[in-house]
């Protein structure tokens, strides 16, 4: 390819990885140019790596995320030089990115309670990533930054949130006394016909709760 071609064909995005000119990128095509950026040496972790796994709900709008030992540094990226055990570390389609176990226990170690369960939920929803993965973590990495409010989200955590307003108004309730005993129940009549679904609920007091969903993006 000419450099008359990348010129007005394509748009840079970060030196040496270009884009099709007029594309809107999605948080996972930022991850993936950040990784051919890095000459496919990094590991990408934190929201890039959460992306990867299937998490929704990460604005496009935020840098991607890669782990990697370098002085170099460009705009659009975060990199991250923490220590990552082999066993920390898995191929998502074709990509080294941090385990789902690993990804959930940065991200919840970040700052914001709220904001860390709701990208646990969406973690947990999308992989089958389990507290006690999470743990193992924690015990190999005692001392870290952020194991206090780790701890915390982990047990305020639910695979079963569908969006960001769900883990929202779980944790209002909870932090009532009032934690829904389910997510995601399913409801049917008398004659046992399927009629719906609830997003939380009470089976002691046969109470459920469903939420008004909106397209939105959880940024910071």
């Amino acid at each position: 390819m000419t450099r008359y071609q990348l010129r007005t064909r394509y748009d840079a995005v970060h030196r040496n990885v270009y884009a099709p000119k007029g594309h809107v990128a999605t948080a996972a095509d930022k991850a993936i140019a950040a990784w051919v950026w890095s000459r496919r040496g990094a590991a990408l972790a934190g929201l890039s790596a959460a992306v990867m796994h299937g998490s929704k709900w990460i604005d496009a709008r935020l840098p991607a995320e890669v782990n990697r030992r370098s002085r170099d540094k460009t705009d659009g990226i975060v990199l991250h030089s923490d220590e990552l055990f082999d066993d920390e570390i898995s191929l998502v389609r074709g990509l080294p990115v941090t385990t789902a176990a690993r990804t959930a226990f940065d991200l919840g170690r970040r700052y914001g309670l709220t904001l860390a369960v709701i990208r646990l939920d969406a973690l947990m929803r999308a992989t089958d990533v389990k507290t006690v993965d999470i743990d193992v973590l924690i015990d190999r990495h005692r001392g870290s930054r952020g194991i206090v409010q780790l701890r915390e989200a982990i047990g305020l955590a639910d695979a079963g949130a569908e969006s960001p307003q769900e883990t929202r108004t779980r944790l209002v309730l909870t932090a009532a006394g009032l934690r829904p005993q389910r997510t995601q129940i399913d409801v049917f009549n008398r004659f046992g016909d399927h009629v719906g679904r609830i997003d939380m609920g009470w089976d002691d007091w046969k109470v459920g709760l469903p939420i008004c969903r909106q397209q939105v993006h959880v940024r910071r």
